[in-house]
């Protein structure tokens, strides 16, 4: 019947193996898929917080043009023409008194032209007054620019000679023109330039303040800035003017995420009337509006590279972490179908076994109840009577009938096992008493199999706590599982107990022995296993219902001990029991009460 039903379960397992296969395929694919549309969607990604940023770095350089672009707008007088250094003290002061950055600049000239050169006069931050003085050597570039303006050409369409060098690159020459001929109005183009104010930036101050405000208000988040920044002189990009992160090996080195330019200064917000286009910075005038700050305008550069290394790294490490998020899901959903197939595949050996067993005991009930029914037909039709006959007959049902006692309480003691009661209470108890009651109540089995049963007990063992009833089950079914199965080359069991030398606690090793064809290597993980049969029990088709050396595993473990098993092929069975002794207390209490007994 078992090679009959796996035969049927064949295709059966052939469709549950097909369909996990397109199970598993269809999971590479979504992989696969999964792969390519988080790799597209990390390339939009990166595309855009490269344009999040660019904008943002757009408006961080428009922000701090204005700021600058104000400031200086702040400190030129309102009227055209010549103004008097009153005007301009006056203007300082309540810029100073109003502005919102005070300390942006370091120092503030007033440069104009008589007979032929320039007259420098500084103003003193502190008095607000202007006194003479001498051209600081860092503005030497910028005097010869000024003097170069000195000539008969006018303003229009000229721009200043030369770009801004690494030292006059935080200087701002702010002109002032004469009064036009024509009378009052907005500056005409050919107009010439009486003086100039010229405001040199603190970059100690843009340093420490300004720029670190800018910073986090565009590129920051949560009180922190996200991204490294670094500003240099576009004439000198080595030549850095800050730095957020002073570690040297913090150097963008030309692999930043964006680049802004910064530092243009627009004049057209000052200046009445805009000037030709193309003028800018440098002078008055700069085109229709104020232009849009970009990367290759400015006299500075803003580099910005995300900490994390760069926007690529940070779209590479969100995709990896897409990915393994997406990859542990696929794990998930194939260890539940190799879960599924698992449960499966035990659920279904478990109802054959379980078939197995219900043939099995109807089998072994079937053989004794026939000879219980034939016996009593024979009483009933008197065709026993002799009453020696009758007595064979009686005794022949009362073997049997012991036999389905035995199988109905194995049963029992099976089904009460799995509801977790296989012992009862437990009482100091003997281990040679256990013994003899074991072998006495297997003595039906080992005479049919005319078995000799060889006892070796140590003198002086300790006693055990045990249920008496349950070790004397578990011991029958040991018994009867050697005369079974061991006494097909030699009838002889032996049965031995000795204390146990290992473990922490002492304990008592009962072993039953015999010198049969052994268990095959394959089937010794599996002989505890309930309703499972080796092959040899279904090939000779011997009486047992598989329940046996599980119910024995159950009561051993619920004393408290370990059951082993030993065997080689051609050469025996041994199966070892290890079961924990009575405290002491209990040992010398055993021991005085027998002792009067």
């Amino acid at each position: 019947m078992p090679f009959m039903t796996l035969e049927k379960n064949q295709p059966r397992a052939l469709l549950s193996w097909i369909a996990v296969g397109l199970l598993v395929s269809l999971c590479g694919v979504l992989g696969v898929l999964q792969f390519r549309w988080i790799g597209e969607i990390g390339v939009a990604e990166h595309e855009r917080l490269r344009r999040s940023l660019q904008t943002s770095l757009l408006r961080l350089s428009q922000d701090f043009n204005t700021e600058i672009t104000a400031a200086c707008a702040a400190l030129l007088p309102s009227g055209p023409g010549e103004e008097s250094e009153q005007d301009y003290t006056h203007r300082y002061a309540q810029w100073k008194a109003a502005g919102r950055h005070p300390d942006l600049f370091r120092r503030i000239a007033r440069v104009a032209p008589q007979e032929g050169t320039l007259v420098f006069r500084s103003l003193d931050l502190q008095t607000g007054f202007f006194l003479p003085g001498e051209w600081p050597l860092a503005w030497n570039a910028l005097r010869d620019r000024l003097a170069a303006r000195l000539s008969d050409q006018p303003w229009e369409g000229r721009r200043p000679p030369g770009p801004f060098t690494g030292e006059d690159a935080a200087l701002i020459d702010l002109p002032r023109f004469r009064p036009p001929e024509d009378g009052p109005g907005p500056p005409r183009f050919g107009r010439r330039e009486a003086e100039w104010l010229i405001v040199e930036l603190d970059l100690d101050y843009v340093r420490s303040a300004l720029l670190p405000e800018l910073l986090h208000r565009h590129l920051g988040s949560e009180g922190k800035l996200d991204y490294q920044a670094e500003v240099s002189t576009r004439a000198y990009p080595s030549k850095l003017l800050y730095q957020s992160d002073p570690d040297p090996a913090a150097r963008m080195a030309g692999h930043e995420d964006a680049s802004v330019g910064l530092f243009e200064v627009q004049y057209d917000r000052f200046m009445r009337r805009p000037g030709p286009a193309g003028m800018r910075e440098g002078g008055p005038g700069g085109g229709p509006g104020p232009p849009m700050p970009g990367a290759q305008r400015g006299r500075w550069q803003l580099s910005v590279r995300h900490r994390a290394g760069s926007l690529e790294a940070v779209v590479s490490r969100a995709r990896w972490r897409n990915l393994a998020v997406t990859t542990s899901i696929l794990l998930l959903m194939l260890a539940a179908i190799a879960a599924l197939v698992r449960f499966t595949r035990q659920a279904q050996r478990l109802a054959e076994i379980q078939m197995d067993f219900v043939a099995g005991v109807s089998h072994e009930l079937r053989t004794p109840l026939t000879v219980i029914r034939t016996a009593a037909y024979n009483l009933r039709g008197r065709m026993a009577n002799n009453p020696a006959q009758v007595e064979r007959y009686g005794a022949l049902i009362q073997q049997e009938g012991e036999k389905l006692t035995a199988l109905v309480e194995q049963v029992l003691r099976f089904v009460s096992a799995k509801a977790g009661r296989v012992i009862r209470e437990r009482e100091p108890l003997s281990v040679e008493a256990v013994i003899e009651d074991g072998v006495e109540s297997s003595k039906v089995a080992l005479e049919q199999s005319r078995c000799v049963v060889e006892r070796t007990i140590e003198p002086g063992l300790p006693l055990i706590l045990g249920d008496p009833l349950a070790l004397k089950h578990a011991l029958q079914n040991l018994l009867s599982n050697a005369a079974k199965y061991g006494t097909e080359a030699s009838n002889w069991i032996g049965v031995s107990a000795a204390a146990s030398a290992g473990g922490d606690e002492p304990s008592v090793e009962i072993r039953v022995a015999d010198r049969g064809p052994g268990i095959p290597p394959d089937e010794l993980g599996r002989i505890f296993d309930p309703f499972y049969r080796g092959r040899r029990a279904l090939q000779d088709q011997i009486h047992g219902t598989g329940l046996g050396l599980s119910l024995v595993k159950g009561i051993v473990e619920a004393h408290g001990g370990t059951i082993t098993v030993r065997s080689e092929p051609l050469k025996g069975t041994e199966f070892v029991v290890r079961i924990p002794a009575a405290p002491p207390e209990q040992q010398d209490e055993f021991t005085h009460s027998f002792g009067r007994g």
